[in-house]
């Protein structure tokens, strides 16, 4: 008798297609090896950023992408300080992000931000603003070694940084001191240091670091920065102004927008102060944000967050213009703790998609390998911007031209 739960035959062909469809599901896992797409989650952090829907499945790739860049998984690039020799490799990147440069934000917003450099949708500094700006650079003069006005005395512009800052500033350096424009007062000490970015600045006792080439512990920026200043010839009592560019090492690790935007704010309103301390003749603290970083293959510090520190700055100046005491430039308001805060030139644009006011744009061969650091055009354009600012901006070119207007 045939029992019910016998074995049926199952037909050889049936048998021969389920071990092909297993092979191949093998296959396809092989292949995956649950490593993220980095391009993939970037286009999909870029549509969720501009208000385009995500299915279901793309919302979980994006979370998981962000739990393990947050996490440093295998899988990514381990973060990188500044400044550091990176393997050499050719990247593809994003030429453009769709995201508006700021000075162009005039009525839109970002994120819940309204654009303008100053807030509001303005480019340039609120009245009140301006009249401090005024007044302030009425007060810088030649000083001399003890700080005091005088004829033979110096003006003493620096920059405070990290890589990319060096990187420009130098060349803004030597392109400065060549124009014949440019006042004889007018000292140029480029003070911003590779692996030195804003946490390093700000908190210089925690974040020790060791040099690689040596075994040893770096000392801190600060110390770097006072031999500079003494090499250059001068000192810290002829320190008046000040060129700041800064970032963060890894922001992904410090949050969403604006997460990590209010961490370097709160590191730059601590330089700002330690600044202050240090040279109290400093009147002005010209502010940058980030170039391009489309085109970073790392999270050094990629785009969007190169264009989101762009709010860092703003926020700071804001906080100034609205009287907030750690940020006081005014003695007539109480202690001093800061010099007043101005935007230097805006420095990025939405890659190879050139901005409406000058046309900049910033392609491929503008940045190095890491799509990070400027090559030697990407320097260049950065310091022909400085220089320009320098040379025409109503609250810079008082004191740094010869024959100021």
């Amino acid at each position: 008798m045939r029992s019910e739960n016998r074995i049926r035959r199952i037909p050889f062909l049936t048998v021969v297609s389920s071990l092909a469809l297993l092979i191949c599901a093998f296959a396809v896992l092989a292949a995956d090896d649950g490593r993220i797409d980095w391009e993939k989650a970037r286009e999909l952090l870029r549509k969720q950023r501009q208000g385009q829907s995500l299915t279901d499945e793309e919302k979980a790739y994006l979370e998981r992408a962000k739990k393990e860049r947050a996490a440093g998984r295998p899988g990514r690039a381990r973060p990188q300080g500044e400044g550091r020799t990176q393997r050499p490799q050719t990247l593809k990147g994003k030429e453009t992000t769709g995201m508006i440069p700021l000075t162009e934000l005039v009525d839109g917003a970002y994120m819940g931000q309204r654009g303008g450099l100053y807030g509001k949708g303005r480019n340039t500094p609120p009245a009140s603003h301006q009249a401090a700006a005024k007044k302030v650079l009425g007060e810088i003069r030649p000083l001399d070694a003890d700080g005091k006005p005088s004829r033979d005395g110096r003006i003493v512009l620096l920059s405070l940084g990290m890589s990319n800052t060096t990187q420009e500033f130098s060349q803004f350096k030597r392109m400065a001191d060549a124009d014949p424009n440019k006042s004889g007062s007018v000292v140029i000490v480029d003070c911003a240091q590779g692996g030195q970015a804003a946490a390093q600045w700000a908190y210089p006792e925690k974040y020790k670091r060791t040099d690689r080439r040596t075994g040893r512990q770096r000392p801190s920026p600060w110390v770097v920065m006072d031999d500079r200043i003494k090499n250059a010839g001068v000192t810290p009592g002829q320190v008046q102004l000040v060129w700041i560019k800064q970032a963060e090492m890894g922001p992904a690790n410090l949050g969403e927008f604006p997460k990590h935007a209010r961490v370097l704010q709160e590191n730059i309103a601590v330089i700002l102060r330690k600044l202050k301390d240090k040279f109290p003749n400093l009147r002005i603290a010209y502010l940058s944000s980030r170039i391009y970083a489309g085109y970073a293959g790392g999270p050094l510090n990629p785009e969007p967050y190169a264009y989101e520190s762009a709010f860092s700055v703003r926020w700071l100046i804001e906080e100034q213009i609205a009287g907030k005491p750690e940020l006081n430039c005014d003695a007539n308001k109480g202690k001093v703790e800061s010099p007043l805060l101005l935007w230097g030139p805006y420095l990025w644009g939405d890659g190879v998609k050139p901005r409406k006011s000058d046309g900049l744009v910033w392609k491929r061969e503008d940045l190095a390998g890491d799509g990070t650091h400027p090559s030697q055009s990407g320097r260049r354009k950065v310091a022909e911007m400085l220089l320009k600012f320098f040379k025409t901006d109503v609250n810079a070119k008082g004191w740094f031209l010869k024959d100021a207007d």
